[in-house]
């Protein structure tokens, strides 16, 4: 037999659905995907109606299904990245150790292009540069709306903030996330920058960056108070 003989006719199929009305009662699925006229003309019937919301109804779920399914694989991709750099920074023993620990895991697990970390304190001995800033610097007047609001602040930053910040890198960095760092034994700001001008924008979320501020700034905490043993 030929693969053209063995197709079913209309013929067939009409005469096979005569035999079993209840055929749809079964298949209910099967009339999301029909087109069925309706002898009224123009005119919509009560159940095709209701057939045309059921279908819209339908594929909103699955919509929103997908959508929650992407928000969980993105949560969890999320925390997996936590937990590697919580782990990096439990790692360092000193202050120097930590901040390269630090721009190693962003850099390589969340694709960040800058980090920067500015304590704001009096200078102390260090071998990074900059790391401190003076309490009452004038380097901190850009950040008096970030650092009274206690909250992050994504967007491009101004050229003032560019340049305390990232140096001679500043014009490279088209969007960054300024996090303050208020805690009891330690207040500063923690920058993440991005070549990309819609890495960081306003309108995304503060709980990871949130998050992100408060493992960086309790374990820099714990390895500023360690004394500095001498041989």
């Amino acid at each position: 037999m030929s693969a053209q003989s063995a197709e079913l006719t209309s013929v067939q199929v009409e005469d096979y659905l005569r035999q079993h009305p209840e055929f749809f009662h079964q298949h209910l699925n099967l009339l999301e995907q029909m087109s069925i006229p309706h002898p009224s003309g123009n005119a919509i019937s009560l159940i095709s109606k209701q057939l045309e919301i059921f279908r819209s109804r339908h594929h909103d779920m699955e919509n929103q299904l997908t959508e929650l399914i992407n928000i969980a694989k993105d949560n969890d991709t999320s925390l997996n990245r936590m937990h590697k750099l919580t782990l990096a920074l439990l790692d360092a023993n000193t202050v120097e150790t930590a901040l390269a620990n630090l721009e190693r895991v962003l850099s390589e697990c969340f694709l960040i292009d800058f980090v920067t970390i500015r304590i704001i304190k009096c200078h102390s001995e260090s071998a990074i540069s900059d790391l401190f800033i003076q309490p009452f610097s004038k380097d901190l007047e850009p950040f008096i709306s970030e650092l009274a609001s206690n909250q992050p602040k994504c967007g491009r930053p101004t050229i003032a903030q560019a340049r305390v910040l990232f140096g001679d890198l500043a014009f490279e960095v088209k969007s960054c996330a300024i996090i303050p760092m208020a805690f009891t034994e330690l207040e500063g700001i923690l920058a993440l920058g991005s070549r990309e001008e819609n890495r960081f924008h306003y309108e995304m979320g503060n709980l990871f960056l949130n998050k992100i501020s408060e493992i960086v700034g309790t374990r820099l905490i714990t390895l500023l108070q360690k004394p500095v043993l001498s041989f």
